[in-house]
């Protein structure tokens, strides 16, 4: 009765292994059949970055002004919050009273670093303008 049941467990998994097996072979066949059939093209722009309508530039002398990482950094940090939020928002029914408390816990943080951001001058553009820089 045992020997049946590990042999019973054993053929779980064949059928797994054989669409993995399937799945290899397909993206193998795709990629081959792309290299041989593909156009190859030698133009001199073919390898230039090109987005948007709009042919590349190179770097401006002295590279980005760190205004613009930080305000990406900030877009970041708070596009993840907000996330965080509508995940929330999908299931407030289930989360309760307490739920809600806990994301009005985490709405305040994220208002209290948005107003100490906003006091030191962290979302200002323009160079200089924060406090205590030379």
């Amino acid at each position: 009765m045992l020997v049946a049941i590990r042999r019973a467990e054993d053929m779980a998994y064949w059928p797994l292994l054989v669409f993995v097996g399937l799945v290899v072979v397909l993206v193998a066949l795709i990629l081959v059949s792309s290299y041989l059939l593909g156009q190859r093209h030698q133009a001199v722009d073919r390898n230039l970055p090109y987005e948007s309508g709009v042919a590349g530039q190179p770097f401006p002398p002295g590279g980005f002004p760190v205004e613009f990482y930080r305000m990406a950094v900030f877009f970041v940090v708070f596009d993840v919050e907000a996330v965080f939020i509508f995940a929330w928002a999908v299931s407030v029914r289930e989360a309760g009273w307490a739920g809600f408390a806990e994301m009005m816990i985490f709405i305040g943080v994220l208002v209290a670093a948005l107003v100490y951001l906003w006091r030191l001058g962290a979302l200002d553009w323009r160079a200089g303008s924060r406090k205590g820089r030379a």
